[in-house]
């Protein structure tokens, strides 16, 4: 079949699915701006496609993009492969709540890039062909390495894509209403047509232009948001620290403490940290992951293989960074002028994880929901983020494809004997394998809080990818059991711990929390003070230890506490009180008190009948054993450890001969070009 044919009927099939579009937040007298944007976005990525599939023949063609990628081409990729629809609209959010600490998100993902620079760009550029596995074949053995590798790559893929393909059926049906099944499939679609025809340098092209109207979209906003403080920072922030809506945020955030607090105090407070991340162990756990594990995100190390040279390698990281570093100093005044024009109670009334706060800051910017200018920003702030989500996931299933047909089937079961076009066919035929199950899980999980996958997936790229790749390449007595036993291990703990932790669902607490909001609390009798009780140590913070409780240090007895109504009852005081109200802000405030209890209590009640009779999670727990949220902390040092004492324990002959050849190609580049599987 042409080509051309069927990339317009992929085209056409997500073009469709726009005519299932429900209620979002853009009104439906706008809708078709909304479906316009979305259109020419779409033309021009199957455009893309369909160019990139003519110029697609080879095995290099299709996994490494001929290798013909500049430095600068390659930064704004890279960018566009990270720059998921989390950092688009999920960073933004958490700033628009939490302030600073929803900015210190942003930090950590950028710091992550040092480590890209300084220790795996070139070497991986240098040794590797198209993989991760083909990194550590080259000096251990192939078949287990390309074995373990393709396994660390699949699960790494499949948390990273499940996370992605929930986010984006959810994101897109909220932003313009499109039903969730019908925006998974097209968002797998047209990622099949990127990734089946075009390969790397669709996928590559696609990502470039997603980057490019990702920073456009931000840098308008800003534009809009800050130049009205004549782009003076001071001017901005005092804004921010005066504004009554943050206050009233803030105060929400921390209770009774904002009771000896003045306004101003607590608009202070929003620029400064502890509001959302209170956990320093869980911080440090979390940093850890996001700052070592993008370093091994299959996706990631892909992209060095698309480049010429180990100079223009280099060059695409210090891109990148640039790139990804500006679009994250602009999140600061995404979330901030979010919070100080649309406000955090508005914005949590939509979604209460402030996904929506970047597309509702673009339709106030532009006039109000009911202007045509604010409609057309936000619709192009809705087709900005399906792109983000299609070039993301298409990167995805290309790591995961490329594992499963160049890894697996070419190099495991075929001993690297498998002509080039067996190759290409074999690669697309595992595009489409792994795009049907995308959809599949995208769809089998609706509804499901998956936002735990994404720090997953950084964990056991931290756990298992990073030890094996930075061991083989800087460490001579570095071997082949060392490289399987680490990343079994490592990728092992980190989804076990995962498991066990407060991420999981427990039935019991659910349920709880449901009876709480519908048949309210019981008033509470002043506490005695309490003495100090047993010392606290890492392991208590880890590990929900039998006994095991912080020392705490005496306090006075605490005041006792009102009695909460439960649900009905507090629906019934608010009607109540709406029937003899005047005064239209009043009115307007108790029927969004009113609309906030329906929604809690219609929660409640699904809870109720879901888990009505459970007592455990899926793996028998009735409470988290890991205390920790991301695993990082302990499954990082565990998978180093593993390489390092395997390593030591079995000699690897091979390992330690390629060394020297090894240690000359990642310095050097040497015979690069003709890197192929010894």
């Amino acid at each position: 079949m042409n080509l051309k044919l069927i990339g317009g009927a992929a085209a056409l099939a997500v073009a469709s699915s726009l005519a299932f579009a429900g209620t979002g937040a853009v009104a439906d007298e706008f809708k078709w701006m909304t479906f316009a944007v979305f259109g020419a976005i779409i033309a021009l990525t199957m455009y893309i496609t369909y160019w990139a599939a003519r110029q697609t023949h080879t095995t290099s063609e299709f996994y490494a993009a001929g290798r013909s990628v500049t430095g600068v081409q390659n930064g704004w990729a890279i960018a566009g492969d990270y720059l998921s629809a989390a950092s688009f609209l999920g960073i933004a959010g958490l700033i628009s709540l939490y302030g600073y600490d929803g900015f210190m998100y942003s930090v950590g993902w950028l710091v992550a890039y040092i480590t890209v620079l300084l220790v795996i760009a070139e070497p991986c550029r240098n040794i590797g062909k198209y993989t991760l596995g083909d990194i550590l074949a080259f000096r251990n053995n192939p078949r287990a390495s390309k074995t373990v590798a393709a396994l660390s790559t699949i699960t790494v893929s499949t948390f990273y894509l499940t996370a992605q393909m929930v986010g984006g059926g959810v994101l897109i049906k909220t932003l313009i209403g499109i039903d969730y099944t019908v925006s998974v499939i097209g968002v797998g679609i047209l990622m099949m047509a990127y990734v089946v025809f075009g390969g790397m340098k669709a996928t590559t092209w696609v990502q470039i232009v997603k980057a490019v109207l990702l920073v456009t979209a931000s840098l308008v906003l800003v534009l809009f948001t800050w130049g009205q403080y004549g782009f003076s920072l001071p001017s901005f922030l005092q804004a921010v620290v005066t504004d009554a809506k943050v206050q009233a945020q803030v105060a929400k955030l921390i209770g009774d403490a904002a009771t000896n607090m003045t306004a101003e105090e607590m608009g202070q407070r929003f620029l400064e940290p502890g509001l959302f991340l209170k956990n320093p162990i869980d911080q440090i756990s979390l940093g850890m992951a996001l700052v070592l594990g993008t370093a091994g995100l299959p996706h990631i190390l892909m992209r060095f293989f698309t480049v010429p040279t180990a100079q223009e390698a280099r060059k695409s990281v210090i891109w990148a960074m640039s790139i990804i570093g500006g679009f994250y100093v602009l999140t600061l005044f995404l979330g901030m002028g979010a919070a100080i024009n649309v406000g955090p109670a508005v914005i949590a009334g939509m979604d209460k994880g402030g996904n929506m706060a970047a597309p509702m800051l673009a339709q106030f910017v532009g006039g109000g929901p009911e202007s045509i200018l604010g409609n057309l920003f936000l619709a192009f702030v809705a087709a900005v983020a399906f792109a983000t989500i299609v070039a993301v996931v298409a990167g995805l299933v290309l790591a995961a494809a490329s594992a499963m047909a160049h890894d697996i089937y070419v190099g495991v079961i075929k001993g690297d004997h498998a002509s080039p076009r067996e190759q290409v066919v074999a690669a697309r035929v595992a595009s489409v394998i792994v795009g049907i199950l995308a959809i599949y899980v995208g769809i089998a999980a609706e509804g499901q809080n998956v936002a735990h996958l994404v720090g997953m997936a950084f964990a056991v790229a931290a756990s298992s990818n990073l030890p094996a790749v930075f061991l083989t390449l800087y460490w001579k007595r570095c071997s082949t059991a060392g490289v399987v036993a680490g990343m079994l291990v490592g990728s092992i703990t980190a989804i076990a711990l995962v498991m066990v932790s407060p991420n999981m669902t427990y039935p019991q607490a659910v349920l709880k929390e449901a009876r709480k909001v519908l048949e309210g609390e019981p008033a509470q009798p002043a506490k005695e003070a309490t003495p100090a009780v047993k010392a606290s140590s890492l392991a208590c913070e880890l590990f929900a230890l039998e006994g095991c409780v912080k020392a705490e240090p005496a306090h006075p007895a605490a005041a006792a506490t009102d009695a909460k109504p439960g649900a009905a009852e507090k629906l019934a005081r608010l009607n109540e009180k709406l029937a003899g109200l005047t005064d239209a802000d009043e009115i307007a405030a108790v029927r969004k008190g009113i609309a906030d209890t329906e929604k809690a209590k219609a929660k409640a009640e699904a809870d109720l009948a879901k888990f009505e009779g459970q007592t455990t999670s899926m793996v028998g727990l009735e409470k988290p054993w890991f205390l920790l949220k991301n695993p990082g902390l302990i499954s990082i040092p565990l998978g180093f450890l593993c390489v390092i004492v395997f390593s030591l324990l079995v000699r690897d002959k091979r390992s330690e001969a390629m060394w020297g050849e090894l240690y000359v190609r990642q310095n050097t580049g040497i015979h690069a070009e003709g890197a192929t599987a010894h």
